[in-house]
This record gives C-alpha cells, structure tokens and sequence, in this order.
C-alpha cells in the first residue's frame, strides 16, 4: 500500500466536480493506492494518468519513498490546458 500525498492545488480541482464524480474519483485513487497503474496518456508524459469516466487523474509515483502524490482532476479538455501549462 502507497502513501497518499496530495498536490496543494488538487483541492480546487477536486472540489468543482459532482458529487457522483468525487465517488468514482474516491475510489479510483484507493485502488491506485493499493496498485499504482503507472500509465502514461501521451509517451513522454511526466505524470501517470488515470481516467474515471470522460475525467482525467494524474499523479506520480515515487518508489523509494512509496508514495503517490496527485496532481490533477478534470476533463479531458482541462487535462491537457493544465499538462500544457508545464512544457
């Protein structure tokens, strides 16, 4: 099991979603938790991405350290102005 750790924007991304999304998202991250994926959306992307529904979760795992810190959560359209916004 991964320690959760928490990006200090994730909170007003988080809280802008419906409730049934907070749910699913919720969910999802226990089981990233439990087993990080480690899936890239696009090839030389810096962060791991997960989707719940039509929404996009990124986060990075640190081994050494067993933590998984999460970044982002948002439509596809909002994942890719928020990834943008570093390169």
């Amino acid at each position: 099991m991964y320690v959760l750790e928490l990006d200090p924007m994730w909170e007003d991304y988080f809280l802008t979603l419906p409730e049934v999304i907070k749910i699913r998202v919720l969910k999802k991250i226990d089981n990233i938790l439990y087993e990080p994926h480690k899936r890239h959306l696009t090839g030389n992307a810096k962060f791991f991405v997960d989707e719940v529904g039509q929404y996009r979760l990124t986060y990075f795992v640190f081994e050494d350290t067993k933590i998984v810190r999460f970044y982002f959560i948002g439509k596809h359209k909002e994942y890719e102005k928020w990834y943008n916004s570093f390169f």
